[in-house]
């Protein structure tokens, strides 16, 4: 870090236009870089929960809750910072997007402040406006696949899904839904 130069808060507050001049990214990568702008600024949001995963319920919990979200790294990146009124236990949770140029897919990281671990990255790309990505995770002590699906149904209304396969994606339980609201 000795070498690192200073950088003042203005070079800081105007640098992501110069990033975004000077990233040497392949054109053809760069058609992913706004992926989620659709998400930017303030959004009210509805969740909707299976109340039990993998018992064949059809038993939802609604609440409601707040996003903000933007970008990062001049578009190689964005941020998720939300506040969900859960009626278990309002809490907050964070999402951090990142995009390989090289590849063409996003990388999503979720955590929250009631587990002390981030969740393995799902990882994707958006075709004909719906982001599909998929990972592995833990549930209930089990490996997992889990898929996340970014889509909107309705005009300017984002709208996401969490779904866990037990059986290496044969089959697939949606467990979450999101609404983004203005």
């Amino acid at each position: 870090m000795a070498n690192r130069p200073k950088i003042g808060r203005r070079a800081l507050i105007t640098g992501g236009a110069l990033a975004a001049a000077t990233l040497s990214v392949p054109a053809s990568a760069n058609t992913g870089l706004r992926d989620f702008s659709f998400q930017e600024g303030g959004w009210t949001v509805r969740h909707r929960r299976l109340r039990k995963g993998f018992v064949g319920s059809h038993e939802w919990i609604e609440f409601g809750g707040t996003c903000t979200s933007g970008p990062l790294m001049a578009g190689m990146a964005s941020y998720e910072d939300n506040f969900l009124d859960d009626p278990a236990g309002a809490y907050r949770a964070e999402g951090l997007r990142r995009f390989d140029p090289r590849t063409g897919l996003w990388s999503i990281w979720w955590w929250d402040e009631r587990f002390s671990e981030i969740e393995p990255p799902v990882t994707g790309k958006f075709e004909k406006g719906v982001g599909t990505f998929f990972g592995d995770t833990v549930w209930q002590g089990k490996p997992i696949k889990v898929r996340y699906i970014w889509d909107m149904p309705k005009p300017r209304v984002p709208h996401w899904q969490q779904a866990f396969s037990l059986d290496n994606g044969a089959n697939w339980e949606t467990n979450w839904y999101m609404e983004f609201l203005r």
